[in-house]
């Protein structure tokens, strides 16, 4: 090389050094082998082409080319330095570690408890049946018996949303609909939401959980009544729950 090829060459390194400063990983890895490399390194072959310039030049290109690798040795070395403490500070993710479970909700504790209750008539042979929230006057009091000047039925009791229409005010239409529906032998367990014009209290919510029951057979008791909420007791708080 000339001393003019010397010295463009020398300038052409100096702007490849400066990617030093933000290169990643790879690219840092890249730039020591295009400038610094034993055989083909840019730098590299600047220094052996010295040998060819006078001694003056030689001098002057010397100094520079050797200032400018040592330069440039430093800068790869902090620039490895800070790229290892950026990756000791990162998360770290193990993708041989097993998954963390997903949490996928809970049942709230008064559906548990529905739930339980259902379970337990189911053994003694019951359906769980659910119905209409919104009912008519003719479900939730007429075909039960209650007529419709009874203070149940009042504005002042009862949700009523249009004429003849009404948010339930207890689960037992559904013993309407059933037998309606299906001859005997019955054995159903109806649980839902009724809604009342109760003011909150501690012993009042204008909604909240019921359940009933009934059974529709021939040869039934106030016995099996009894044993089925003997049963039923003991299952749900204690054996040994003492029913009179």
């Amino acid at each position: 090389m000339t001393n003019l090829s010397l010295e463009q060459a020398l300038r052409e390194v100096e702007r490849a050094a400066a990617r030093v400063a933000t290169a990643d990983a790879s690219t840092l890895a890249a730039l020591r082998t295009e400038l610094l490399g034993r055989k083909a390194g840019r730098l590299t072959q600047v220094l052996r082409s010295l040998a060819s310039l006078s001694a003056d030049q030689r001098r002057d290109l010397g100094a520079r080319a050797n200032q400018l690798k040592q330069q440039l040795e430093q800068a790869i070395a902090d620039r490895e330095a800070e790229l290892a403490r950026a990756a000791a500070q990162a998360p770290r993710i193990d993708a041989t570690m097993p998954g963390r479970p997903v949490w996928r909700g809970a049942l709230h504790p008064v559906t548990g408890v529905v739930d339980e209750i259902c379970d337990i008539f189911r053994e003694l042979g019951f359906t769980r049946v659910v119905g209409p929230e919104i009912e008519t006057e003719d479900y939730n009091f007429t075909k039960l018996n209650i007529s419709l000047d009874h203070p149940a039925a009042d504005a002042q009791d009862t949700f009523y949303l249009g004429p003849g229409t009404l948010l339930r005010t207890h689960t037992s239409p559904m013993q309407a609909h059933i037998m309606e529906r299906y001859p005997p032998p019955l054995r159903i367990v109806v649980p839902g939401q009724v809604y009342r014009r109760d003011t909150f209290d501690p012993s009042h919510s204008p909604v909240f959980e019921q359940i009933e029951g009934l059974v529709v057979d021939q040869g039934v008791s106030f016995v099996d009544f009894k044993a089925g909420i003997d049963f039923f007791l003991k299952r749900f708080f204690a054996r040994d729950t003492v029913v009179r």
